[in-house]
């Protein structure tokens, strides 16, 4: 692989394994707090949309303290792997996943909280449990959101820079992805090279947010296409 390829590679690796992963780990926290009555849901919504507000830096940087060899996830990476936490791919992917949360657990739970009740309720009667209601129901109305999800965490996660620098460093081939690359461009003034990077970075953020609206589009389209052929 050509070695001004390999940081958008690393890029594109990273953030399509933590869409993926997210995608199984935010589905059931969407649905739990779709779905619980409990009226303190607001702290755990709070907690998962804190990568919002809060900047890069300041969430690297705690989960570097979390990922070090005095800190409780790098301790038990190591007792497990034999090997640190910090600064590794792996530890790009834990962080980037803290990182990239909300995109994945706020479009499925709103989705989940706007199906019509009536259709869940129907489902219980014909005998289904929670599961299958799940598998039948709440899924197959939910694509949508769920390709949202998987695109905005691909998107969010490709370009990310402060968690990347403070938990993963400047390591070429394992932690030096494209917004890292494009950094190091502009301070050796290689600024032809930074906007081939930034470019190519720029055209790839375009076309999947182009996806996500295109797909809420034509599910809004669906939506309303029963009452415009009645």
């Amino acid at each position: 692989m050509s070695t001004s390829l390999e940081p958008l590679w690393l890029s594109m690796e990273l953030a399509a394994l933590v869409a993926t992963l997210l995608l199984f780990i935010g589905m059931p926290v969407a649905y739990w707090l779709a779905f619980t009555p409990w009226r303190g849901k607001f702290l755990l919504e709070a907690v998962v949309a804190l990568p919002l507000v809060l900047p890069p830096t300041v969430l690297g940087f705690y989960a570097l303290l979390a990922m070090g060899p005095s800190g409780p996830l790098g301790k038990i990476w190591v007792l497990v792997f034999g090997h640190g936490l910090a600064f590794t791919f792996a530890g790009l992917v834990i962080a980037s996943m803290f990182y990239s949360l909300p995109f994945a657990v706020q479009p499925l739970m709103i989705s989940f909280e706007n199906i019509d009740a009536k259709l869940l309720n129907a489902s219980a009667v014909l005998g289904a449990d929670a599961s299958r209601t799940f598998r039948s129901v709440i899924l197959p109305l939910s694509r949508p959101a769920i390709i949202t999800a998987l695109v905005l965490c691909f998107a969010h996660t490709l370009g990310e820079f402060g968690v990347v620098l403070m938990v993963g460093g400047n390591l070429p081939g394992v932690t030096r992805t494209a917004s890292i690359a494009i950094y190091d461009q502009v301070q050796s003034l290689d600024y032809r090279a930074a906007n081939r990077t930034a470019l190519t970075l720029l055209i790839l953020s375009f076309t999947v947010l182009s996806i996500v609206y295109a797909v809420n589009r034509r599910a809004r389209s669906r939506a309303w296409m029963p009452w415009t052929t009645s």
